[in-house]
């Protein structure tokens, strides 16, 4: 209810600070009362504000405490429940294990059950982990046990260091012309020879991908790391029983020899004293086991087969303007690398490609065909009949290939010119040409 008794005095307190500002502003009385009027009311609303805010402040406690201790209680049941349930658990939890227990222990056939699956789970696991290694590696160690170096350079290779060991043993059996005068020639001579396996398989863990022509300082300092060749003179003294008037004697004479030793450290050793890494070392061994996955490039361990580095056509055979001809043409592109499917110089040649670019270019018309639509086109001729000119072909060369796989041109002597890598001129008569050699074949005349 509204309290005029509290008005007023309120108006009074008001009226009472008042007078001074009134008089000095030139207020009536009447605006003074006004004026009152106005402060009265603002204090009447500043107080009604903050006795709502006590009461709001009052209101909010009692709702505050009455909140919590209904969270309390709230929180009390909570967790009196969760214990009873976690007691309920573990009275089940006791109780099952109590009964597989006493399950088990009627049943003991049902243990040795449940260890054979564990067993069994263990080992599928192990087995599809090595299953995926040995899927995921296959074709690294596949690559890992091949040599990856054309077949013409690894037989050339070879039959470089063949060459420099024939030319040692020459060295050897010249060695009485070489250094005459002397009255003895003694000889400590170790074999000469080599594994061809343990030269390629080092050339290609080390260089990969090599070409004959790059090898040849290679194997050269192979070569002078395996074997050794010395010349060591001496003279000796010795004595013999002459007779001299009648009489023997005793006569001393001076004798001079040469020894000749040769000693082959082996190039297995060799090989072994170089700083390969332990990749390097494995992979080596691999190859060594594999043999490079091309077992049939060296019938004979120890092979002496050499292949001509320097091969010329015969003279004679170029007396024959049509095959001169094909000579001219296909040595343009000596050099060359092989590119599978090429045809034509730009983008390169294969086998066939080269073969039917060279006829193309000298009078006949192929266009452009492979190896077997070339034979088709041939007469079959033995190799008593072959001739410069004819064409030879080669089976076996690639895996799951039927009929002829390689051709090139025969220029007599045991030699063809033909897209290896690079176009060259090779011998024939290699092991691996011997083995893969199909026929001869003879085009028609132009």
């Amino acid at each position: 209810m509204y309290d005029t008794e509290r008005d007023d005095n309120v108006g009074l307190e008001a009226a009472s600070y008042a007078p001074d500002a009134f008089k000095k502003a030139g207020k009536t009385a009447s605006e003074a009362h006004k004026q009152t009027k106005q402060l009265i009311k603002k204090q009447i609303q500043k107080r009604a504000q903050r006795e709502a805010q006590k009461a709001e402040a009052k209101a909010a406690g009692e709702v505050t405490k009455e909140t919590a201790k209904t969270a309390a209680e709230v929180g009390k049941k909570a967790v009196e429940a969760a214990q009873k349930a976690a007691q309920q658990a573990a009275d089940l939890a006791r109780k099952l294990a109590e009964g597989i227990v006493q399950f088990i222990a009627e049943n003991p056939v049902v243990l040795g059950i449940l260890l054979a699956i564990i067993i069994v789970l263990i080992l599928y696991h192990s087995i599809k982990v090595n299953t995926f290694t040995f899927l995921t590696s296959f074709g690294e160690s596949a690559a890992t046990g091949s040599y990856t170096a054309y077949e013409e350079d690894i037989v050339g290779v070879n039959s470089d260091y063949n060459k420099l060991e024939k030319e040692l043993k020459k060295t050897v059996d010249r060695t009485e012309q070489e250094y005459p005068g002397y009255d003895e020639y003694e000889y400590q001579l170790e074999e000469i020879g080599h594994n061809p396996n343990e030269l390629i398989s080092y050339l290609t863990v080390v260089y990969e991908n090599f070409t004959r022509r790059d090898m040849k300082a290679v194997i050269k300092e192979l070569f002078k790391e395996q074997y050794t060749l010395k010349y060591t003179p001496r003279t000796e003294t010795r004595s013999r029983t002459v007779t001299v008037n009648g009489k023997e004697e005793t006569e001393h004479y001076t004798v001079t020899i040469l020894k000749v030793t040769l000693s082959n450290k082996g190039l297995g050793n060799v090989i072994k004293s170089k700083p390969l890494t332990d990749v390097q070392k494995a992979r080596y061994d691999v190859l060594l086991q594999t043999q490079g996955n091309h077992p049939d490039l060296f019938n004979d361990i120890y092979t002496d087969e050499e292949v001509p580095e320097d091969l010329e056509v015969p003279p004679e055979a170029l007396t024959d303007q049509s095959f001169a001809s094909m000579i001219a043409e296909g040595e343009k592109y000596l050099g060359r690398a092989y590119v599978w499917g090429g045809s034509n110089p730009s983008q390169g040649f294969d086998c066939s490609g080269f073969v039917c670019w060279v006829l193309n270019h000298t009078g006949w018309s192929v266009g452009r065909t492979d190896c077997n639509g070339l034979k088709a086109k041939c007469t079959v001729v033995s190799s008593d009949e072959a001739k410069p000119g004819d064409l030879i072909f080669f089976k076996g060369t690639q895996k799951n290939k039927a009929g002829a796989t390689h051709v090139g041109i025969y220029c007599g002597d045991g030699i063809m010119l033909h897209c290896g890598n690079p176009i060259q001129y090779t011998a024939i008569n290699t092991n691996y040409y011997k083995k893969h050699f199909l026929c001869y074949g003879r085009m028609p005349k132009n």
